[in-house]
């Protein structure tokens, strides 16, 4: 059989952790990604790099911090050990912390990207027909932002989808708990199971493929595409 059932286990943990990742990430990247589209703060530039931060550091950095805050010995353990949730490390919540840091500019840039192309002009027209601020963002700016919120989302998903370095670190390897598709591959080859290893990578390359294709076709589908 191409696939076994942990095999299966790890697709199914995988999906839940990026569906999960991916609705935190807009519930908490579209305030931000507001606030840095419309801000005038000195602060925009130290908050925008420490957003893009994931981009640029190697994923073993970000998963060895948060291993190391996350523990026992650290100011988040001290805290999650006081609320009484015990550890994050090498549980799934810890998975979805790490994922949501790790996969926060895939999510918020995008969303600001659409934040920013909106312009005032639709802003002020809402406001000259008394619309609240919170009237105005859902009316008018969710709508026009729509395009930059999928795109979001399905980066926010890919993303998350083919971490490695993190969920490794802060997870570890455990079946049925924290063990994802990518991790299930390092341990194909790791004992030289290729054939499953094979099964498992070629399936990631073909959902990258289509995510990128939906992406770049729904693009091409937009007014004003070059």
């Amino acid at each position: 059989m191409p696939l076994t059932g942990a095999d299966f286990t790890a697709i199914w943990l995988t999906l839940r952790l990026a569906a999960l990742t991916t609705l935190l990430l807009l519930i908490l990247g579209m305030p931000l990604a507001w606030w840095l589209a419309r801000t005038r703060s000195r602060l925009k530039g130290v908050i925008g790099a420490l957003v893009a931060l994931p981009l640029v550091l190697p994923p073993t950095v970000i998963g060895f911090y948060l291993l190391v805050s996350m523990g026992p010995a650290g100011f988040v353990g001290h805290l999650t050990e006081g609320l009484g949730l015990g550890h994050l490390p090498f549980t799934f919540a810890g998975l979805v912390v790490g994922s949501l840091l790790y996969s926060l500019p895939f999510v918020v840039q995008p969303l600001q990207n659409a934040f920013e192309a909106i312009g005032d002009a639709p802003l002020e027209a809402a406001a000259t027909l008394r619309a609240s601020p919170l009237d105005c963002f859902f009316s008018v700016v969710l709508p026009l932002a729509r395009p930059g919120i999928i795109t979001a989302a399905i980066l926010g998903f890919a993303h998350t989808v083919g971490e490695f370095g993190v969920v490794l670190m802060i997870g570890g390897n455990i079946p049925g708990k924290t063990r994802v598709v990518s991790v299930q591959i390092f341990d194909h080859v790791e004992a030289m199971e290729y054939a499953q290893a094979h099964w498992l990578a070629g399936g990631m390359l073909v959902f990258s493929f289509l995510i990128l294709l939906a992406l770049y076709s729904s693009r091409r589908s937009r007014p004003g595409w070059n």
